[in-house]
Parts: structure tokens; C-alpha cells; sequence
């Protein structure tokens, strides 16, 4: 059955018709704090948490499904946050359309769609070469976060990250964890966890001077 589509007012939610091209975040926060980036929040439990324990930073929450903007909203305008704005658009265009080069301080990217068997693995959000198109939207030094409950989608991402240019690990030596202090949980976490699931946690550095110098290196081997 079809879900009726839920009708949205919320100071904290924006419709896409209203942004331009390449928005100025700036202007709609009134301020030019540090800005990061949720694909997939999910109904906003995690955004919530996050944007209270970092009133200093403007958080953008992005979700195909129009339920969960409708939630994420709900429970940020309970709690009278202020330093996020929700959208419902597609990652991969969303960035592309919205967001400036060299702008973001983090992205966070929580339990996104397994597509669990294997002919459809393909259609997986985060694959090396989504994370290489999003680095260039990345500010040098910012973090990018990555967390799943699906052995082989943790598995997959530890495995390729170290193979891409400009990422520095932060959990070195080890490839992934499956507890990570400070890191707040969201709904769909807590349920996995406590159906006995581990989750594996990823984090790592924008580091552009090194790739540079990494790039330079390989060209004056060949």
C-alpha cells in the first residue's frame, strides 16, 4: 500500500524549490559556522543528539523518505534546535546541486541500505568511488563517518577507505571498531544491538596535503 505523502511545517525543514543552485548555508543559518552533512537520518534521533552536543556546528539532514523528514523534524522541533536543516532529496544530487567545494567539516553516514544480496550490492550507497566523489565537497581536515550493522557492507568499506587518496584513518592500525565513545546511536542501532548485532564504526581525516604530496611522489616515480 502506498504511503500518503505528510505535508511538512517545520522552521527546521526545507523544501528543495526554495534553495538555489550551489545554496548559500551561510545565509540560511544566519551565521558562517562550520557545516556538516547526515545522509540518511534516518527520524533524526542521532541528528538530534548531535546537534545538541554541537550548537557550534550547522548540520544539514538529508533523507529520500518523506516519514522520516516528518519525524526528524518533529523531534528536533521538541527540543528547540536550531542548528539543523532537514531536506528530503537523494544524496548523490543533493551535493552535487547544493553544496560548495571544500565546504564541509563532516559527514555522517549511519546505517545506510545493505542491499544484502549479492546481485544487488552494486546499488550500495558507500563504494569507493562514492567516497571519491564526495571528497572534493570535504574541507581538509574534516571527518567522515561511516557505520553499519551488516558484516559484509563493514567489511567492504574498511577494506577499500585505506585505497583512497586523502583519507587518513583514525582508528589505526585497526581497519574498523565496534564501540566507539562519544559516538551517539541511533534508533536503528540500538535495535540491532539489542538483537545481539555488532556494529562496525569507521572514521577518518580529510587529509588533501598528503594526497597531494602522495600524487606528486607517484609522478616523479613514473
Amino acid at each position: 500500500m502506498t504511503q500518503s505523502f505528510i505535508q511538512i511545517e517545520s522552521p527546521n525543514y526545507l523544501k528543495l524549490e526554495d534553495l538555489g543552485s550551489q545554496s548559500d548555508w551561510a545565509a540560511i543559518f544566519g551565521n558562517d559556522r562550520p557545516l556538516a552533512l547526515e545522509i540518511g537520518c534516518g527520524v533524526g534521533d542521532f541528528m538530534l543528539q548531535t546537534a545538541l552536543e554541537k550548537p557550534e556546528t550547522n548540520f544539514i539532514a538529508i533523507d529520500f523518505y518523506n516519514k522520516g523528514c516528518y519525524k526528524t523534524c518533529r523531534r528536533l522541533d521538541r527540543h528547540g534546535v536550531t542548528n539543523v536543516r532537514v531536506l528530503r532529496d537523494e544524496a548523490r544530487g543533493f551535493i552535487t546541486e547544493r553544496i560548495a567545494k571544500d565546504s564541509l567539516s563532516a559527514v555522517y553516514i549511519n546505517c545506510p541500505d545493505p542491499w544484502p544480496k549479492k546481485r544487488h550490492r552494486k546499488r550500495r550507497l558507500v563504494q569507493q568511488e562514492f567516497v571519491e566523489f564526495l571528497l572534493p565537497y570535504l574541507k581538509d581536515g574534516a571527518d567522515f563517518y561511516f557505520a553499519t550493522d551488516f558484516v559484509d557492507y563493514g567489511e567492504d568499506v574498511s577494506n577499500f577507505l585505506p585505497d583512497v587518496a586523502g583519507l587518513k584513518n583514525q582508528f589505526a592500525p585497526d581497519l574498523y571498531r565496534h564501540d566507539f565513545p562519544g559516538y551517539h546511536r541511533s534508533k536503528y542501532m540500538r535495535k540491532f544491538m539489542a538483537e545481539g548485532k555488532e556494529i562496525y564504526f569507521v572514521h577518518y581525516k580529510v587529509c588533501k596535503e598528503e594526497a597531494t604530496e602522495t600524487g606528486n611522489l607517484a609522478l616523479n616515480v613514473a
